[in-house]
């Protein structure tokens, strides 16, 4: 009888590489999730719903595979032109990628818009599927057990049977290296996609602009609605300075859909768009490794969720 061959040696695999795409409903946590794996901000994150409206690729490096996560906007019932354009999106991304992770937060039932999104899903028969409780870290283990248990159920409920199913905390990063080492296997194998020490495909003025616009988001949660729009309009060196001492010039607008918004962004005398201004600066400085100075100013787009032409200009 043969002497069974020696197990391959992992160095010697083949290279993985391909893409992953997390979808959920809006506030799943998809967006800290991808930054948490590729290990920077490279998606806007914010408690408000609906806050990813492009899909931003994150890319993970690993010596024996590269995993590029697209970040979808969250799957909802929309109510205006720009729901309608967000949910094309996320279908159209759901068809191109290897596998699909879908998040649950631990800390609310499954419901409704998961049972839509499952059903919607179980039409992708080839796409292997792992099931992802986020924010694991917001329940205690029997909650978390009976949400592991649920999400099973789900999949059954709706015909798809879970590649995996695993808890994980992108805030206190626990199982995030491990969804990678589960995600990894699903991949063709192949060269890597993007040079090595690149994190995101997103052009710098869109990630600019999205850090601007979460900044924008954070303070009027309860005030305003979801209608804040950002546009870089600008982004140059200022010519008259020293090598060692670089000035970028950011010119951007922020665009909402009334004037009786602007009172609520700008804040009494100026205070909230001056905190904006901080706020997001540290972040683009952070981004882009130079001193930012950001000029930032506030304008109406009427209605433009609503409007073909007004969501052209505004990029989606």
């Amino acid at each position: 009888m043969d002497a069974p061959s020696p197990t391959a040696d992992p160095a010697e695999a083949a290279h993985r590489s391909g893409f992953a795409c997390f979808v959920g409903r809006p506030n799943a946590g998809k967006s800290t999730l991808t930054n948490a794996l590729v290990g920077t901000k490279v998606a806007i994150t914010s408690t408000r719903p609906q806050t990813t409206r492009h899909t931003v690729r994150g890319i993970v490096h690993r010596p024996e595979a590269q995993l590029v996560l697209v970040d979808t906007p969250g799957l909802h019932k929309p109510r205006t032109l720009l729901g309608e354009r967000l949910n094309d999106v996320v279908r159209t991304t759901w068809a191109e990628v290897d596998v699909i992770g879908f998040c649950l937060p631990a800390d609310e039932k499954t419901g409704p818009g998961d049972r839509f999104i499952a059903a919607e899903l179980a039409g992708l028969k080839r796409t292997p599927k792992v099931a992802v409780v986020t924010k694991s870290d917001l329940v205690d283990s029997r909650a978390l057990a009976e949400q592991l248990i649920a999400v099973d159920r789900l999949g059954k409920e709706c015909g798809i049977e879970w590649a995996e199913i695993v808890p994980v905390s992108a805030v206190e990063n626990e199982q995030v290296s491990l969804l990678a080492d589960l995600l990894v296997p699903m991949l063709p194998e192949g060269p890597p996609l993007y040079p090595d020490g690149d994190l995101t495909d997103e052009p710098e003025q869109v990630m600019v602009a999205e850090l601007i616009r979460e900044a924008a988001l954070e303070g009027v949660r309860d005030e305003l609605p979801h209608s804040i729009a950002v546009v870089v309009e600008e982004m140059l060196p200022r010519e008259d300075r020293p090598a060692d001492r670089p000035l970028l010039d950011i010119h951007a607008n922020i665009f909402l859909e009334r004037p009786s918004q602007k009172g609520i962004v700008i804040g009494p005398k100026g205070k909230r768009l001056k905190d904006v201004g901080t706020a997001s600066r540290k972040h683009i400085e952070a981004l882009l490794g130079t001193p930012v100075y950001l000029d930032l100013h506030v304008k109406v787009a009427k209605d433009w969720q609503r409007d073909p032409k007004q969501l052209r200009r505004l990029g989606f």
